[in-house]
């Protein structure tokens, strides 16, 4: 792939507040009165082992996941919800698709559509919306598609390509609606090992775009090379947070010292 690809205007980068949130399922607290504060166009990532709440806290903050207390923001405006006075109803599910339409989200497991063709996986999302024509999504799809290094694969079958392939182009396919924030759920754990590195290339030019991302993986040497801030969670609850040298090097919470002594 390129290291020419110019990323300009290819998104647009967004704050994302977590205030007081906590989420149960059942007796399970999968999220214990976690808050957070994210800087636009920085990259964060979340470890922690499993169970920890990761993919949980990554589902609240487009709304796949309600929450049971507290609130998320992202450039100020709360996910999900509106505010009436002092209390937050929940916004009904037309507004809430539209709001995650600034909220790109690439899956463990590619979820690339099987019946439609990579080009046509791009360009439905927007159309649909009705944020492009059909000529400007096609236009906008080749750029995407050489971001992340595969123009030449814009008629094939989902099925026909790798597993690297395949998240490359669910990662193309995210960007297509310009998102304000990229989460991605542990985007190489369904990845054979040799296939890890190319889905972690594209993740680190998009780290150098300027667009927020918010990265849960177990790949503690990628989360070294291009995080800004780590966060480590444990039972629901963040124990340690700060910028990627400090809990990585140095960190202070016996639980993450013991988690990276495992993982290192």
């Amino acid at each position: 792939m390129s290291e020419a690809i110019d990323y300009r205007n290819l998104h647009t980068a967004g704050a994302i507040s977590i205030t007081g949130v906590s989420k149960s399922f059942g007796k399970l607290k999968a999220l214990d009165d976690v808050s957070l504060e994210l800087e636009p166009g920085s990259v964060t990532v979340i470890l922690g082992p499993s169970g920890s709440g990761k993919s949980t806290l990554l589902r609240t903050i487009n709304h796949l996941e309600r929450v049971d207390e507290g609130y998320i923001q992202i450039d100020g405006d709360y996910i999900g919800y509106q505010r009436r006075g002092d209390k937050l109803y929940e916004l009904k599910e037309q507004a809430i698709l539209r709001q995650r339409i600034n909220v790109g989200y690439v899956f463990q497991n590619f979820n690339l559509f099987p019946h439609l063709t990579v080009l046509e996986n791009l360009i439905e999302a927007p159309i649909a919306h009705r944020q492009l024509s059909r000529h400007e999504a096609i236009d906008r799809a080749g750029e995407l598609l050489d971001v992340v290094g595969l123009r030449h694969k814009a008629d094939a079958w989902p099925r026909h390509l790798s597993g690297g392939q395949q998240q490359r182009i669910a990662i193309a396919r995210a960007l297509m609606l310009n998102p304000r924030v990229m989460l991605f759920d542990e985007p190489t754990s369904a990845l054979d090992p040799e296939l890890v590195g190319e889905v972690l290339d594209v993740i680190k030019k998009l780290a150098r775009s300027g667009t927020t991302l918010v990265i849960v993986t177990h790949e503690v040497g990628f989360a070294r090379e291009v995080a800004d801030n780590v966060v480590f969670m444990v039972d629901g609850r963040i124990v340690e947070q700060g910028s990627s040298n400090q809990v990585l090097n140095q960190p202070r919470h016996e639980r993450t010292k013991r988690f990276l002594a495992r993982v290192l």
